[in-house]
């Protein structure tokens, strides 16, 4: 018949304890999927801590995020990078901080090349603020 003792007893499930979970299958891209249609680069101010999931969802969606922090409490932004962390370990990401405030963050199908200087480890520092882009 159908039903065989044999196969029942047989370990043909995978194991669920074992180190690569669903995530980590999720999170492992092949070089031909890290150019699809579809990855968008996203810019966000939060203005609170309670805006941090929605960030980490992007992460998790393979989107790369602008995190800019200047419009939040200096303990609601640490809250925020620590959140975020926790999120690019989990997904394999990255996270780079690129200006005052602003940091760049990445899951692992985007690869970062380059750093940009702190502004306390350089000599001429200009501020340039004053320079805007309208298109």
């Amino acid at each position: 018949m159908g039903f065989s003792i044999k196969k029942w007893l047989s370990n043909d499930e995978p194991d669920v304890f074992s180190n690569s979970g669903v995530g980590d299958a999720y999170y492992h891209v092949r070089p031909e999927e890290t150019l699809q249609e579809g990855n968008k680069m996203i810019l966000l101010e939060p203005r609170a801590y309670s805006e941090s999931q929605q960030i980490a969802d992007y992460l998790r969606n393979r989107n790369t995020v602008v995190v800019n922090l200047k419009r939040v409490t200096p303990d609601q932004a640490k809250r925020i990078v620590d959140f975020l962390s926790g999120t690019i370990y989990a997904i394999d990401g990255g996270i780079q901080k690129i200006g005052g405030g602003i940091f760049l963050c990445t899951p692992n199908n985007v690869n970062i090349e380059g750093k940009i200087t702190d502004e306390k480890d350089s000599k001429n520092i200009h501020d340039n603020d004053d320079i805007d882009i309208e298109w």
